[in-house]
């Protein structure tokens, strides 16, 4: 069996891959190996999404910390920033259940330490060791206790509106919630700031409506509306909330690339770093402005936590990915969709400019990417046979220096994802396909 913990967690089918049992033993096994590193009772603070999975594993994760002798704190249904900003404040770990951008069949859990920020592989793997070997319960007192923490979701909203004071009045602004976790906390948040008018949607979670056809992975229907409600802004938030991507007031969708250009530029401005991280996914149309702006861009692989490294590596406060998924490290130590939102408007109101405009400059060069089902167990693999190799080569030596070619494995799906840019998009629409069809073949 390969390694339990992906670049994001341990994600699967919920009750299948991702079972109660499992569940049970990696909370019993992370709850002992902070219990050694605390040399105390840990407090292990557990939240989730929405997803009907949700409430089993939740039950079985703090069954298991409870059996380890540490004390589980639930604090409900809350985006994942909101977990690593309350871990901070109350506890010696946080866990996230939420399998974010996926389906509802899918679930993940996350572990973050009392910093707020993701474990350590030498964690996650001490983690991993001690469910193989397995471990003694905690008998008698020495067993733990499961409490509620029922003002969990009020104490994270009140904090991000305090890193981002705003009066969004004479402003109409569209939420899409994707029926997740922003739909506990991101009314109530953006109502507090008195904009003109609030349109929410998807924001009545069942358990099996979590990115249905909604939020960040489908846009559409956002879109649409913010045009015909004439709004000045749309946000869509992903399931856990982590992500946020944007439509302006004309419905063209604004990926977190140029999100991110807006907010080092803004920095800049302001006489502060203006530098940033991004990944290997970001627009080469981001690369060009930050070229021509004399602005330091670096890029990381694609995840998160890639990300953070580099952000902690080089000293930089903000970084992020194309997906939406950005990091102001002055106010959270993870990608934070609702303060994403909060900075945005905050740049729109200081600079009495609407988002179209702020954008005006960003190139965005065309861009294919095309998601190629493998078997899991061959994707890390397949960019390197020559077969592959053969066809990059060649769409490299077609595009020049006006575009690039990126193959590689998805983290958390079955999948090789392969992105060509360039200038004409019948070209690289061409070349992507060829790509595809030689990662198929072989």
């Amino acid at each position: 069996m390969g390694r339990l913990f992906g670049t994001d967690g341990v994600r699967g089918i919920a009750n299948e891959t991702l079972n109660a049992k499992l569940a049970f033993s990696l909370g019993q096994a992370a709850a002992a190996v902070l219990t050694e590193e605390s040399h105390s009772r840990p407090v292990i603070l557990i939240g989730k999404d929405t997803r009907i999975s949700g409430d089993m594993l939740e039950a079985a994760l703090a069954a298991g910390v409870a059996a380890a002798g540490a004390d589980a704190l639930l604090a409900g249904v809350i985006p994942t920033p909101g977990v690593a900003f309350l871990t901070r404040r109350h506890a010696d770990a946080g866990v996230v259940i939420s399998a974010s951008h996926n389906p509802f069949e899918y679930n993940g859990i996350k572990i973050f330490n009392k910093d707020g920020y993701k474990l350590s592989d030498t964690l996650e793997d001490r983690i991993e060791a001690l469910m193989k070997d397995g471990l003694p319960p905690k008998t008698g007192g020495e067993i733990g206790r499961i409490r509620s923490f029922e003002q969990a979701a009020e104490q994270y909203a009140d904090y991000l509106a305090s890193c981002v004071p705003l009066d969004l009045s004479g402003m109409r602004i569209a939420l899409d919630c994707a029926n997740g976790a922003a739909s506990e906390t991101a009314e109530a948040l953006f109502r507090r700031m008195n904009p003109a008018e609030l349109i929410v949607i998807n924001s009545q979670p069942n358990g099996v409506n979590i990115n249905d056809r909604c939020g960040s992975t489908h846009m559409d229907t956002l879109r649409r509306l913010v045009v015909e409600r004439q709004c000045d802004i749309g946000f869509a938030f992903d399931g856990d909330a982590d992500r946020c991507l944007c439509v302006d007031a004309d419905g063209n969708l604004i990926d977190g690339d140029r999100v991110m250009a807006i907010c080092a530029m803004h920095e800049r401005e302001k006489g502060r770093q203006g530098a940033f991280v991004a990944t290997v996914m970001s627009n080469f149309g981001l690369h060009v402005w930050a070229r021509e702006n004399g602005i330091e861009m670096v890029c990381a692989p694609v995840g998160d936590r890639y990300v953070l490294e580099e952000m902690q590596k080089g000293g930089y406060v903000l970084g992020g990915e194309q997906s939406g998924h950005l990091i102001f490290l002055r106010h959270s130590t993870t990608g934070d969709g609702q303060l994403t939102a909060l900075m945005l408007l905050s740049v729109m109101r200081e600079t009495k400019k609407g988002l179209a405009e702020l954008c005006e400059k960003i190139p965005k060069y065309p861009q294919i990417l095309l998601n190629v089902p493998v078997r899991w167990e061959d994707k890390a693999t397949l960019a390197e046979r020559p077969a592959v190799l053969e066809a990059v080569e060649e769409a490299e030596k077609t595009l020049g220096a006006d575009g690039r070619v990126l193959v590689r494995p998805s983290g958390t799906e079955a999948l090789v994802r392969v992105m060509v840019e360039g200038r004409e998009e019948a070209v690289i629409d061409r070349l992507a396909q060829t790509i595809a069809d030689a990662v198929k073949n072989v």
